[in-house]
């Protein structure tokens, strides 16, 4: 028979115990060892046990040893295992964060519509919440700009079963766009905005790779400001590129845009 032997280990030299995690499709963590950050893209048995794949937001991929306290979880430290089902790793969830429906076919696409300003803001909310979108069968336009907001809107002539939302950039208190939104008072057009003054401002500028979003002096254009400030080809087209590619889920947009978009999206399917 063994005799109990005691942990003479100081305690504050021992490891503290950290969680076990499984590695689900999508989870975004940082490996320790490397720094390299990415989402899992699969789980898969090795030699030398378990690995898991990691993509990060450039499309590299990276193979890593699921080790005892190998990766980070914002921020923590945690052990990487194994889904409880053991079968392929396939992804769970959208981008925007919804459970994903395997198989689901496009709906028939609504009366209703979401409008945005431009297509960049468009191009966004199909990179994010696209496949939502599909499902719910709701259609989003650009209209290069609100000046004519009212007018649009009563060209649109929204209903109970066409319900209009509209998302608008730098919707803040005393600006032109607030005042074209005061003007629309139809019961089934939603208006809501973010606040910055581009929708650029609203992918986090981690995602993108830089300390922050760069103050530009009033009266200069402000996508060719940022690029100038930043040291990128005063290349507006190539700049947003670059911006869309850091953005692969919900998770590097600001809030401010999240929860305007998930409120238009609701909006719209009430109507049916």
């Amino acid at each position: 028979m063994r005799s109990y032997q005691p942990d003479l280990t100081p305690p504050w030299k021992r490891s503290a115990p950290v969680p076990e995690v499984p590695a689900e499709p999508d989870l975004v963590v940082e490996e320790v060892s490397t720094g390299f950050c990415g989402a899992v893209i699969r789980c898969e048995k090795s030699a030398r046990g378990p690995v898991v794949t990691l993509e990060d937001r450039f499309g590299k991929h990276r193979v890593f040893p699921m080790e005892p306290r190998g990766f980070l979880l914002e921020g923590r430290v945690v052990t990487l295992v194994r889904p409880s089902s053991g079968g392929p790793v396939t992804p769970a969830r959208t981008a925007s964060g919804s459970v994903a429906v395997p198989g689901a076919r496009a709906r028939v696409a609504r009366a209703g519509r979401i409008y945005v300003e431009g297509r960049h803001d468009a191009e966004l909310v199909e990179r994010v919440w696209g496949d939502d979108l599909r499902i719910e069968g709701v259609v989003v336009e650009y209209l290069e700009g609100i000046d004519d907001l009212p007018a649009i809107v009563r060209e649109f002539a929204p209903g109970p079963d066409a319900r209009l939302g509209v998302l608008v950039d730098h919707l803040v208190s005393g600006s032109k766009e607030s005042r074209l939104a005061a003007r629309v008072t139809d019961p089934h057009v939603l208006v809501v905005g973010h606040p910055f003054i581009d929708v650029w401002e609203a992918v986090k500028p981690a995602s993108v790779g830089i300390p922050g979003w760069p103050s530009v002096p009033r009266g200069q254009d402000w996508k060719t400001g940022v690029c100038r400030a930043l040291g990128w080809p005063e290349n507006t087209g190539a700049a947003w590129q670059r911006i869309l590619s850091g953005v692969r889920s919900y998770r590097d947009l600001e809030p401010q845009l999240l929860g305007r978009v998930e409120e238009l999206i609701d909006f719209v399917t009430l109507a049916e």
